[in-house]
């Protein structure tokens, strides 16, 4: 069955009942207002505006206006039916140098924007960091320093003190592996560093703020808040059967995977990653104590999901393929596994080049939820980038999106038929919206954006995906 199949829609997969249906965004991506009631630059501010770094020279200076719009936002959202909204609060609007007192004017934004959503009966869902590092921070050394890691529990402390009364579900950090190893070790993100020690010492120090930002909302509103993370992780196969081609996979695993989920929830940092990068570190900036912070038990994981990874050994005479999908530099973001190639998977490809498979998201549920019987999973990113065109009458159709959305929902729902306890998904991307290094080149978004005017248009996907959660159930991928 096609995205354009025409048949008459019929429900065909029931959810759990409850399961959420949300959208997700983030606050660089989509804010704008980035000199406004005390907001100073972030790493990504400085970032986007070094002539190189960032598609023709694209800011997120306006980005789409949410702070503005936010309202109307909010009852768009409302319009599709959305059961939950995952949003991220910037530091610096909340707390400018990463120091001190909260800005109150940056509360009281998201105070508002929280207010809109419960009264639309939205659950709001809120990531502290998704990646805009305070500039003062990172020119103190960033993520590489201990320091942030106890800044960052401050802030939560700041942030889940004025709004834990009204928020129950918060994830620590946005995909902690960009921050780290694209922003720190290929240098395709902000802050655009290339040091490999030092992208080792921020995972460390991410987790570890993770820790500290998980005791911090825990109490500041005792017993209410559910504690998190969203987590990348890599879907990785190995090109072949051969024993060299699954060690280079399991080189992947330690430091696309295992850097996180060994001390948040195995107890410590496993043991081959530490032979891994022994060459380049000997760890020591991991202290007594360390791995206790960071493992404190979870109430939920987040998993974001997009496309698997498909790797092999460097073998004689072979080209190593410098692009893995995260963006071409000519330094790894993978310390430790220097002799590793990286291939295209087979299959339809989004817009990013990424292949569609929605098998690798079956397995990786499926994976998780045997090695961590009891925690609850949800999907907090998933969705597709395509070259989406407005029609004469203004209506954008996008019927890719809507398979690649259908085809990964039928392989969450089979992973819960099969005893996962996946509790909710999140699209990416409520709406079209800066794209990091991409720009604006990039559109993730159900709802399009007209980055002259500002004007928002639910393409078939939101109209679709509407009538998915009105249902809790998957639909036939018919365009509405």
């Amino acid at each position: 069955m096609t995205a354009t199949d025409p048949r008459p829609l019929t429900t065909v997969r029931q959810f759990p009942p409850g399961f959420l249906w949300g959208a997700a965004t983030a606050a660089y991506q989509i804010e704008g207002a980035a000199a406004e009631d005390g907001r100073t630059p972030s790493i990504w501010d400085t970032f986007s505006h070094t002539p190189g770094k960032v598609f023709q020279g694209h800011t997120g200076d306006v980005a789409v206006d949410h702070y503005h719009r936010y309202r109307d936002d909010v009852r768009m959202m409302a319009d599709l039916g959305l059961s939950a909204y995952r949003f991220s609060v910037s530091w610096p609007r909340v707390q400018p140098t990463g120091r001190g007192p909260a800005v109150q004017k940056g509360l009281d934004f998201y105070r508002r924007l929280v207010d809109e959503l419960l009264a639309a009966g939205i659950e709001p869902v809120a990531t502290l960091y998704h990646w805009d590092l305070p500039q003062e921070l990172e020119t103190a050394g960033g993520w590489p320093e201990r320091a942030t890691a106890e800044r960052f529990g401050a802030y939560a402390e700041l942030v889940g003190e004025a709004l834990g009364d009204r928020i129950t579900r918060w994830s620590t950090l946005n995909e902690p592996w960009c921050t780290a190893f694209l922003g720190y070790g290929s240098g395709v993100h902000a802050p655009g560093r290339t040091d490999p020690v030092a992208a080792l010492r921020a995972a460390h120090h991410l987790n570890l703020g993770h820790g500290l930002a998980a005791q911090a909302l825990r109490s500041a509103h005792p017993g209410r808040a559910e504690v998190s993370l969203s987590l990348n992780l890599h879907e990785i196969r190995p090109l072949t059967a051969s024993a060299e081609d699954r060690e280079a996979a399991r080189r992947i695993d330690a430091v696309g995977n295992r850097v996180f989920l060994g001390p948040i929830l195995d107890g410590g940092y496993p043991a081959d990653l530490l032979a891994d990068t022994a060459s380049l570190t000997d760890w020591a900036f991991v202290r007594d104590g360390d791995t206790t912070t960071i493992g404190r038990p979870l109430d939920w994981l987040g998993i974001n999901y997009y496309t698997p990874t498909v790797v092999s050994a460097v073998t004689s005479g072979m080209a190593k393929p410098q692009d893995d999908g995260h963006g071409a530099s000519e330094h790894s973001p993978w310390p430790g596994a220097d002799d590793v190639a990286f291939h295209q998977a087979p299959g339809d490809r989004t817009a990013m080049g990424w292949a569609v498979d929605p098998d690798g998201l079956y397995a990786l549920l499926t994976r998780v939820s045997t090695r961590h019987p009891g925690l609850p999973l949800l999907i907090t990113e998933n969705g597709a980038a395509y070259e989406d065109e407005v029609g004469a009458d203004g209506s954008v159709h996008d019927p890719d999106r809507i398979a690649y959305v259908h085809g990964h929902l039928a392989a969450v729902h089979r992973a819960i038929a099969d005893g996962a306890d996946v509790r909710g998904y999140f699209l990416w991307s409520l709406m079209d919206n800066f794209e990091w290094a991409y720009g604006y080149e990039k559109r993730f978004g159900a709802v399009h954006v007209d980055y002259a005017s500002l004007a928002r248009t639910p393409k078939s996907s939101a109209h679709w995906y509407a009538r998915v959660a009105d249902a809790n159930a998957l639909v036939d991928p018919v365009e509405g």
